[in-house]
């Protein structure tokens, strides 16, 4: 080879085969994977075809977070002439490959398009790194196959652990905080799920109420008043919820609340999170407990009449659509003491249709 791109890597195997991983500048990605502009049918391409929305979210998570954005490797099939020089160390060495070689991407298409995007805006990054995995071309129905094994296992993280997780979130940073200050939700709110099993000694999940938070939150900035707010209003809700409190002293079971109640339902605690964003923009906080305690009035049951057609379909099944929640705030409010907004009122007279 005259011409060669030259790689310090690593060389490792896997299924009998060898694999090379090199710390390939960030410059040089626009030239090692060119873009592709012709459209190819499906079944002759090695790749899903570029989804755009997707690369400015990309872009905006590297460009925000210059001081600790992570990329996972790129992956790619070398087609064309290449060889491995060994150094003292027999796994070490330098990757040679042909300028005439191609090489091709069978995982990291969106990465490598949102990095090429973030240069254009920051190219003070170009001499940073990314790792790059290269294998052997071995044809089109190889690559194909490399990248579903690739993809197909990959399992999506939970929101609700990308909740517990995530710093850069305020709103996520501010909700677990809650819940650490809120022993109800200490003890009954899964940090990890986003689907509870009818069985799980948990009641909620993490995501239902960084949900309901935002509900509170809304336009405000999330700060120590939106913190202390959410604190106090939740600690209050769970003093007065009845059905809460009866689990919780094992006057009924985690399975019979389920089953008899609406309480441990998403869409109720959505609903108090609507009820809560009202009470943050007009109520005091030393006035809470006054209307709060009003709560204990409701009746929670899925039997009870109020509930019907609201979030209770005439086959018995829960509605938790945006409406539902709506229309359960409404019943919330009025039972509590709140005057209904215009919207609310247009909604409560829908229903009576």
């Amino acid at each position: 080879m005259n011409y060669c791109y030259k790689f310090p890597v690593v060389k490792g195997v896997q299924a009998g085969k060898d694999y090379y991983i090199a710390m390939v500048p960030l410059k040089m990605i626009s030239a090692l994977f060119p873009n592709d502009e012709e459209y190819v049918l499906p079944e002759h391409r090695a790749q899903r075809k570029l989804n755009e929305s997707r690369i400015p979210e990309i872009k905006r998570y590297m460009l925000n977070n210059r001081d600790s954005y992570v990329f996972s490797a790129l992956a790619a099939s070398i087609d064309g002439e290449y060889r491995f020089v060994s150094t003292d160390q027999e796994d070490l060495g330098i990757l040679e490959v042909s300028m005439d070689a191609h090489f091709l991407i069978n995982d990291g298409q969106h990465r490598k398009a949102a990095i090429l995007a973030a240069l254009e805006e920051a190219p003070e990054l170009s001499d940073e790194t990314i790792s790059v995995v290269f294998y052997e071309d071995m044809g089109l129905e190889r690559s194909q196959q490399m990248f579903t094994d690739l993809n197909k296992h990959a399992v999506k993280t939970s929101n609700s652990i990308a909740e517990l997780y995530d710093s850069r979130d305020e709103l996520a940073v501010r909700t677990r905080a809650v819940v650490k200050a809120v022993s109800f939700f200490d003890e009954y709110i899964d940090k990890e799920k986003d689907i509870l099993g009818k069985f799980s000694s948990s009641l909620f999940t993490l995501n239902n109420l960084y949900t309901a938070n935002k509900r509170i939150l809304r336009r405000y900035t999330c700060d120590d008043k939106f913190e202390n707010f959410c604190i106090a209003y939740w600690n209050i809700v769970s003093e007065h919820m009845v059905p809460w409190k009866d689990m919780h002293e094992r006057v009924i079971s985690k399975t019979e609340l389920r089953e008899k109640y609406i309480a441990a339902q998403a869409v109720v605690l959505q609903a108090l999170g609507r009820v809560g964003g009202c009470l943050f923009d007009n109520c005091k906080e030393s006035d809470l407990e006054k209307l709060l305690i009003r709560l204990e009035t409701i009746d929670w049951k899925r039997s009870h009449k109020e509930w019907q057609q609201r979030v209770i379909k005439p086959n018995g099944r829960m509605i938790n659509n945006e409406k539902a929640i709506v229309l359960a705030a409404n019943l919330i409010k009025k039972k509590i003491g709140i005057p209904l907004s215009n919207e609310e009122k247009e909604a409560e007279k829908e229903i009576s249709r």
